[in-house]
């Protein structure tokens, strides 16, 4: 299994930003995958969530704000991410893994900078 992300980028306040991630290895498209970020000097946090069945959750500051969508064929999901606030700031990884407790996957990460 491999995990790569993509699409990180340097905007200003109130742009919009569309990562990538794909994850590659896997002969089922329903499967767990997150993304996570991290700013400097805080801990990883969970931004947005999509498990087996299709069912999607987001962390409160983002909501309204970040939407996911995927491709379960190839299992690429991208996190649209609209209306970026300074605070969004950070590497954003992507974790994969094929059932709750299962074995995660990371991809490298992917820097998103918003800047005022």
């Amino acid at each position: 299994v491999q995990v790569v992300e993509s699409g990180g980028g340097s905007v200003q306040a109130g742009g919009s930003l569309r990562l990538t991630c794909t994850a590659s290895g896997y002969y089922d498209g329903n499967i767990y995958m997150d993304w996570f970020r991290q700013a400097p000097g805080k801990e990883r946090e969970v931004v947005a969530s999509i498990d087996n069945t299709g069912q999607t959750n987001f962390t409160d500051s983002v909501k309204a704000r970040f939407t996911l969508s995927k491709d379960y064929a190839e299992n690429i999901l991208y996190l649209q991410m609209n209306n970026l606030r300074p605070e969004d700031t950070g590497m954003y990884y992507c974790l994969a893994r094929a059932c709750r407790n299962c074995y995660k996957y990371w991809g490298q990460g992917t820097q998103v900078t918003v800047s005022d």
